[in-house]
């Protein structure tokens, strides 16, 4: 027979004050009911301090913390779900200024990792929350940055706040309310083009890796070229699979010497780095025939020609995500109406290096 939530949470309280601590996961089996409602009990009841959580347990406040009015101000013992797409590149940066933000209001970070399979994230979702997280910072595998056919529903099947890094909802769509933190990628596309155009570059492309990037960097691109007055080139900006360096070297091989273009933006440095010896051996010399600015800074600086980029912001982008979602979790622990949702977009610098020459180039 089902309990009441009420007779639920009197069973509750009794387990826990008879064993002083236990996991979250234990006590929802025990009670034959899913951790997700558990989850809601436990918080309900932390909320009035007549439990704690912490680390996906929940303990025994003692007599001095059942005092009423007495709830804890800091995130000690939070644990904090993260989920991405892969460890490397950007994320890997990502992870550990969220890591690092949430360690220091005394929490923990625990990882989940969808390996780009769209079908994973749920399930990570899950596993994590299963295990005691208490709230969520997601990079969705959405392979445009925006959610498609429904890809974002579970989203809103959990009842604990969430943060999306680095991706977005369009208006309209429902998990267009979640608080989110990204890298203004447009921002920076447009900050690269407006380089090479100080510098004299009336022609400038883009050759761009496939992805949740890809429209932003675009947009910005466009965008710039556009407020610029700049000549667009053919085709431009063209978007490759990732690894296809081929089609790559021969679209810039037949810009620069058939329709005079003489800068690039590249995404993603590690491209960039492969494309300069290949394009050396059919005659382009960097920067010399071509000016280039990749497009991420992990290795940028380590290339044989170091390549100026457009750096991101990540480790903020995993400190700002973490801190907000702390803050949301701090508003139900103490009962408070939640604040106004956030989109933060950060935005990137540019770092000069050598690929893009210094001199202007002459009409």
């Amino acid at each position: 027979m089902r309990l009441h939530v009420d007779q639920r949470h009197e069973r509750v309280l009794e387990i826990v004050r008879e064993r002083g601590s236990l996991r979250v996961s234990e006590l929802a089996a025990e009670l034959g009911v899913s951790a997700v409602t558990l989850r809601r009990d436990v918080e309900a009841l932390a909320a009035q301090g007549r439990v704690r959580r912490l680390h996906g347990a929940v303990v025994w406040p003692g007599d001095a913390a059942v005092e009423v009015g007495e709830r804890p101000e800091s995130a000690e013992g939070a644990v904090i779900g993260m989920i991405v797409p892969t460890t490397n590149y950007v994320f890997a940066d990502i992870v550990r200024g969220a890591r690092e933000a949430v360690a220091a209001q005394g929490g923990r970070l625990v990882l989940g990792v969808s390996g780009y399979v769209d079908a994973e994230d749920p399930v990570q979702a899950e596993h994590l929350l299963s295990g005691g997280a208490q709230g969520l910072l997601v990079a969705p595998s959405w392979f445009g940055g925006v959610p498609e056919n429904g890809q974002e529903k579970w989203l809103l099947e959990h009842d604990v706040p969430a943060v999306l890094v680095e991706r977005l909802a369009p208006p309209g769509n429902p998990v267009a309310v979640l608080d989110r933190v990204r890298s203004d990628r447009a921002h920076g596309a447009a900050v690269a083009v407006g380089h090479f155009a100080s510098l004299g570059h009336r022609k400038i492309t883009a050759v761009l890796q496939e992805g949740p990037h890809a429209t932003q960097i675009t947009a910005g691109y466009q965008a710039a070229v556009r407020a610029l007055g700049l000549d667009v080139d053919k085709g431009a900006p063209t978007v490759r699979e990732h690894g296809d360096y081929e089609a790559s070297v021969d679209y810039l091989v037949e810009a620069v010497k058939k329709r005079g273009v003489t800068a690039a933006l590249v995404h993603s440095d590690e491209d960039a780095i492969v494309l300069v010896p290949r394009l050396q051996a059919c005659g382009i010399r960097v920067p010399d025939d071509l000016a280039l600015i990749a497009y991420e800074d992990e290795v940028a600086g380590l290339s044989d020609v170091p390549l100026t980029a457009v750096a991101p912001p990540t480790r903020s982008v995993g400190e700002l995500a973490a801190g907000l979602l702390l803050q949301r979790l701090a508003e139900r622990r103490r009962g408070q109406q939640p604040g106004p949702r956030q989109h933060l977009d950060l935005l990137p610098e540019l770092r000069i290096r050598s690929s893009c020459g210094g001199k202007p180039i002459t009409e």
